[in-house]
């Protein structure tokens, strides 16, 4: 697959840091070293990188360490995975459909059964299991789930569908009993609200997680997959109800969106990762053109971007002059 079309340009801001890599998601160990994981453009399987440095990934061999069924659960649409450490053992987090019904997302996890994850099986633990008193979440498309702990406590992130036929997506909130349990009902977070988060469908999706001075950042992606994507973000002190949805602030304009003077469109689904020095990294991804023939959900061209987190006031800043290249 062609990583540069014809009609995307390269500037001096947007060449990707790994093609053809959307959803990223990266994770610094305890020992310093980097993991790299995304979806895959054929959607069909899960991969990892390792690296001792963080632009080190960029260059790091590639492992499949899952592929997907081939039929039943976890067979379509292997999307946005996340590895999480959790109680001395490696996750990893993500949604897939089914072959026979591709729509059908449900959020999966899977276990590493050693320390290495490059190397060691994965242990496949089945959907993500809601709470005993949770009779609604999981019910319908969910995905993008993400990890938050705060004061020892683990909370479960994630977009999930509601209403007929397209449907709205909103994320939701609880607390987790284990690495795949949930221990209480959902909450709902945020809902698109404003026109923004309304272009051609109407999606809040792909949460991650940033903290800083006892306050806490949530960002997410809003409307559809094309140049309208976009990001998002709430906020909360880490002493505040985080099941209370009126604790939460959200922002009423975007916090990232396209710029076609230095050649970003559609920028979303990202994580936040801390380089050697300290600093905070946002992982994301963006196309480097606008026009998308077909579906942009089958466009292969959505890569892997770095941008340093500025701080102002106490608030992150994202700006494309603050791209690592």
């Amino acid at each position: 697959m062609d990583a540069r079309p014809r009609n995307g340009v390269i500037t001096q801001y947007n060449e990707p840091f790994i093609e053809q890599r959307a959803d990223p998601y990266v994770y610094r160990h305890t020992d310093g070293s980097y993991y790299f994981t995304a979806s895959v453009p054929e959607y069909d399987k899960i991969v990892l990188r390792k690296s001792d440095t963080l632009l080190g990934l960029k260059d790091a061999q590639e492992t499949c360490i899952w592929k997907k069924h081939d039929s039943g659960k976890m067979s379509k649409h292997i999307w946005a995975p996340e590895m999480h450490y959790i109680n001395g053992k490696f996750y990893i987090y993500f949604a897939a459909g089914r072959e026979e019904d591709k729509w059908r997302i449900r959020p999966y996890v899977l276990e590493c059964e050693g320390q290495n994850p490059l190397k060691d099986k994965w242990k496949e633990l089945g959907k993500i299991q809601r709470s005993d008193d949770d009779i609604y979440s999981f019910k319908s498309f969910s995905l993008d789930a993400t990890i938050l702990e705060n004061k020892g406590q683990m909370y479960y992130i994630w977009a999930e569908k509601v209403a007929a036929g397209v449907g709205i997506s909103n994320l939701y909130i609880a607390k987790m009993k284990s690495a795949n349990k949930l221990s209480t009902a959902q909450v709902l977070l945020t809902t698109p609200d404003y026109d923004w988060e309304r272009v051609d469908i109407w999606v809040n999706e792909g949460p991650a997680v940033l903290k800083k001075d006892g306050k806490i950042f949530l960002t997410y992606s809003a409307s559809a997959t094309g140049e309208c994507y976009c990001m998002g973000m709430l906020s909360i002190g880490e002493d505040d109800d985080l099941l209370d949805p009126r604790a939460w602030v959200k922002e009423k304009k975007p916090v990232l969106r396209s710029d076609a003077e230095k050649g970003f469109y559609g920028p979303g689904h990202n994580s936040f990762v801390k380089a050697e020095d300290g600093r905070d990294i946002c992982v994301f991804h963006a196309r480097t053109y606008r026009d998308i023939e077909g579906d942009p959900l089958y466009d292969p061209n959505r890569h892997t971007m770095l941008m340093e987190v500025k701080w102002s006031e106490g608030r992150p800043v994202f700006d494309y002059e603050n791209m690592l290249r």
